[in-house]
């Protein structure tokens, strides 16, 4: 089994280029989103330690985290965003970790896709086979978060300037699949590697 990381910046396409993939390839797909939201439900390690830290104000009636609240107490005092990093990052990591031992172990699948806006930063390179960057232009990506989210422009630099350069995510990748046109033209380009491995 391939283990295989997916990045990309925001509104590169990426979530769309995965869910096509997980169509075509007998592979498992994880999203390290999904992971970190599995850690924060009631009764996992990560949920206790975020609402001892930001407190039971950040929960729902049913006890769940409401992330919104989370959000706005991280961006009212930066330095909890730090604090709160370090209780899910390590935690995702050894979840996604734990995860790709079982896979292996079952021995089913081809290929296992990682997918995570920080897999660079957060040095997963060490735990993948490959580094796939999901690249589109900047304009693409504009025009698709406008149109996807409703964001402005505003909002998409704040975003935009917070994420790695196209040229840091090139350096730190094996493989740039060009997806600022449609899909069909990205899917080849995959099959391509795909063959290859």
């Amino acid at each position: 089994m391939k283990i295989i990381g997916v990045t990309g910046g925001v509104g590169s396409g990426k979530s769309t280029v995965l869910n096509e993939i997980k169509k075509r390839y007998n592979c498992v797909l994880l999203l390290a989103d999904d992971a970190a939201k599995e850690l924060e439900k009631p009764g996992r390690d990560c949920y206790r330690r975020l609402i001892e830290l930001l407190g039971d104000d950040i929960v729902d009636d049913n006890g769940y985290i409401i992330n919104k609240k989370m959000s706005a107490k991280i961006f009212e005092d930066s330095s909890l965003l730090e604090k709160v990093n370090g209780i899910i990052h390590p935690a995702v990591k050894t979840y996604i970790l734990d995860m790709i031992e079982a896979e292996k172990e079952k021995q089913e699948a081809d290929f296992f896709f990682l997918e995570a806006a920080l897999l660079i930063e957060c040095g997963y390179k060490s735990i993948v086979d490959e580094m796939w960057y999901i690249y589109a232009s900047d304009e693409v990506r504009r025009e698709r978060l406008k149109a996807s989210r409703g964001y402005t422009d505003e909002k998409i630099d704040s975003i935009m300037k917070s994420q790695l350069s196209n040229d840091e995510f090139i350096k730190a990748s094996d493989r740039v699949i060009d997806n600022s046109g449609d899909l069909e033209a990205t899917m080849s380009q995959i099959e391509t590697i795909v063959k290859g491995l």
